[in-house]
């Protein structure tokens, strides 16, 4: 069973920026599925986008991976043949939960598990990338060189899944959908206290676009067509498919 998520029950005296560290990782599973709506449904999803657009004798790629919730999900969905899955993320901590994850779960498809900067891994052959709750950390100006790799990296008919928290340009809509979500994270049980202190060690590494910057970015980039195919408050999913 998976630890309780109490990392911002107490009051923090110095709350520094939030990190992906020991203490998140331990808990992880149920902070992501308390503080994300709709988690598992994305989860489920990036399976069957998997079984549809997975082509033989290519990479499949989860770019901050976290402890492999996707990566699992892309694995059960697998037909193709000689595929080779590459799930990364810099957090040590979520690398070592990770491989064991994966090594739990017997598989046909070979996983990579690697500790590194997204940034830095070469997209290669690939048919699917997914950056489930990635791109939002990575300073705005790294999120265009980034998606641009993955474009070039892609073969044509291959898909990129980005699952996103969103802002919205139209100031009462914003605060609707915050506020919902509050709600949300109270009805799972987080305190006025952990909401807040979370909110504020967020504030400095996460820093969301509109959807409709996603959407204009992803086709000035090349990407033949994208959309919002999930979306519950301001957390949703799109993908984005290169044709040719």
């Amino acid at each position: 069973m998976a630890k309780k998520d109490n990392v911002f029950a107490a009051p923090i005296e110095k709350l520094g920026d939030f990190n992906f560290d020991e203490r998140v990782a331990e808990v992880f599973p149920d902070m992501i599925q308390r503080s994300v709506p709709g988690y598992s449904n994305i989860i489920s999803a990036i399976g069957m986008l998997t079984e549809r657009f997975a082509q033989a004798d290519s990479n499949l790629y989860d770019l901050g991976c976290s402890l492999g919730a996707a990566t699992l999900s892309i694995r059960r969905n697998i037909s193709k043949e000689n595929c080779q899955i590459i799930a990364v993320d810099n957090s040590s901590a979520m690398i070592e939960r990770c491989q064991r994850n994966i090594d739990a779960y017997r598989g046909n498809v070979p996983v990579s598990v690697i500790e590194a900067d997204i940034r830095d891994v070469e997209i290669e052959n690939a048919s699917v990338v997914v950056l489930n709750f990635t791109l939002q950390f990575l300073n705005p100006e790294d999120r265009q060189r980034l998606l641009e790799k993955i474009y070039n990296g892609l073969r044509p008919g291959g898909i990129l899944i980005l699952s996103e928290k969103f802002v919205f340009d139209d100031q009462p809509t914003h605060e609707l959908l915050i506020e919902l979500y509050h709600d949300f994270k109270r009805a799972n049980g987080y305190s006025e206290l952990e909401i807040s202190q979370k909110r504020s060690a967020l504030e400095n590494v996460m820093r969301p676009d509109t959807i409709e910057h996603h959407k204009t970015r992803l086709l000035d980039i090349g990407f033949d067509s994208c959309e919002v195919w999930f979306q519950c408050f301001n957390f949703g999913s799109m993908f984005a498919i290169k044709q040719n």
